[in-house]
Parts: structure tokens; C-alpha cells; sequence
């Protein structure tokens, strides 16, 4: 494995996180537990900057239907304007986006020669 997989490592684990801190909850409870809502939000930031730091003309490349450019660039949204985080989207993003997107970055993990 390339050192630059440890990007893809790091945003798989911050998914897993994210699975862990939701499971079982729905979205009252998530709008009523602001340190869930934290915990979320700062590992969406991690995910977002590995998938930069691994390169997302290289992610582009190997699955082009994926929105890489959207998902990466959520971290500035979330870093950048934190007073104006929205925490029904961020409900709805890791609902219904994380699934796939762990999917696709295990079948990057599978792409040795990346």
C-alpha cells in the first residue's frame, strides 16, 4: 500500500466513527446532542481533507460518478462557515451519502496500483 493511502485509511475510519456515534439515534435526538453533532461534523472535516490530501483528480479518475469535488469541499463548508452549519443537512449527508461513499473508498483501498 502507497503512504498516500493512509488518507483513504483515515476517512474510512472517520466513517466507521461517524456509524458509531449515530447508530440507533434519529434526528430529533441528533439536533438535541450538540457533542454527537460536534463528534459528526469534525470527523465529515477529516474525511473531506483526506480525500484532498489523497488527491481528488486521482478519485475523479477511477470513479468518475462519484461527487469527489462536492464531498471534499464540504470540509471548507463545515470549517469555514461554522455559524451557519446546518444540522438537518449534516443529518441528511451521513444518512444518506456514507454508505456509498465507504463503499467507494474500499474499492480505492482494492486499487493497488493508485
Amino acid at each position: 500500500m502507497k503512504d498516500r493511502f493512509i488518507f483513504i485509511a483515515a476517512a474510512l475510519e472517520s466513517i466507521e466513527l461517524i456509524q458509531s456515534y449515530i447508530e440507533g439515534y434519529d434526528l430529533t435526538w441528533f439536533l438535541a446532542d450538540r457533542k454527537t453533532q460536534d463528534a459528526v461534523i469534525r470527523n465529515l472535516e477529516i474525511i473531506g481533507q483526506a480525500l484532498k490530501d489523497f488527491g481528488v483528480e486521482t478519485l475523479l479518475a477511477e470513479q468518475p460518478n462519484m461527487p469527489w469535488r462536492e464531498i471534499s469541499g464540504m470540509r471548507n463548508v463545515l470549517a469555514h462557515e461554522y455559524l451557519g452549519v446546518d444540522s438537518v443537512m449534516v443529518w441528511e449527508t451521513v444518512q444518506t451519502h456514507l454508505d456509498t461513499l465507504q463503499q467507494a473508498l474500499e474499492t480505492i483501498m482494492e486499487q493497488p496500483n493508485l
